[in-house]
């Protein structure tokens, strides 16, 4: 009888091994999509030289692709955030407490060249809990003159 109870004992514990493997691999994976969603956004940027409504639509296309579906709140504090509110391309100056799908924001250089700063959201859950926490990921552009056709166009 005490080797069945041992048997069972470690089969427990491999059973415990056996979902936190699966747990931290569920979390490897969600954080690489976040991180191929950042850098796909950035080189469509830097190829448009910025945010324009053509842009915009293939970033959207690029989220809707990934199955990327995180919101998270832009900066706090800090004027000139953009928040975009769905995949149909609406976008609006941040606001406290209000999520997003991902953040944007344009700065200008001394050069007068421009870059942007982007913010997409990396949701900590996991499978049983659910939700936990919510991270930003954050990406910028190279610089780049800008091109005529921007979004927000000074």
């Amino acid at each position: 009888m005490r080797e069945v109870s041992g048997s069972t004992w470690v089969f427990q514990i491999m059973i415990l091994f056996i979902l936190i493997f699966a747990c931290f691999l569920t979390l490897v994976l969600n954080y690489n999509k976040a991180y191929r969603v950042k850098n796909n956004m950035v080189s469509i940027i830097e190829v448009h030289e910025g945010i324009s409504e053509e842009s915009l639509a293939l970033i959207n296309n690029v989220l809707r692709g990934e199955g990327y579906s995180n919101t998270g709140q832009c900066p706090r504090g800090e004027d000139n955030w953009y928040g975009v509110i769905n995949y149909e391309g609406d976008y609006e100056e941040a606001v406290e407490g209000k999520r997003y799908n991902f953040c944007f924001k344009r700065y200008k250089t001394v050069e007068d060249d421009e870059y942007y700063e982007i913010k997409v959201f990396y949701e900590f859950s996991l499978p049983f809990l659910g939700p936990i926490s919510v991270f930003p990921i954050t990406g910028r552009t190279d610089n780049f003159m800008g091109s005529n056709n921007q979004i927000l166009d000074e």
